[in-house]
């Protein structure tokens, strides 16, 4: 079972992890071919064509990356959105547990009290 600092401590690492995340996106990178005519032949397939999606409210705003150097780094943002993503959970994963941690804690003091309550004599 871990302790109310151990818990801080974890806490702290992941607010560190947060912390040095310097740019994320939302969204997904998607792959686009575009089938062109051709004279007297099947239609040609030109691409891909990356574009990076997400959702606003019903919306979906999509952004095309026109070079190989918007498509690393959309790749390296939306990578760090998901970490962020996953660190969020574990912070409430984690504070979730310290305050049962302190729950528990103050159900036992307020049991302890009880307990010396009852074992005093009565004067009379």
């Amino acid at each position: 079972m871990q302790t109310i600092p151990q818990i801080e401590s974890q806490r702290d690492q992941v607010l560190q992890q947060m912390r040095s995340i310097r740019s994320m996106k939302r969204g997904t990178i998607n792959e686009q071919y575009l089938k062109v005519p051709q004279k007297g032949a099947k239609p040609a397939l030109r691409g891909p064509y990356y574009v990076l999606s997400r959702r606003e409210g019903n919306k979906t705003i999509s952004e095309r990356l026109k070079t190989q150097i918007q498509v690393q780094q959309a790749k390296l943002d939306v990578a760090e959105h998901r970490k962020f993503v996953e660190l969020c959970k574990e912070f409430e994963i984690l504070t979730e547990r310290m305050g049962l941690l302190l729950q528990h804690e103050k159900e036992g003091s307020a049991e302890k009290k009880r307990l010396k309550q009852r074992s005093k004599p009565t004067e009379k």
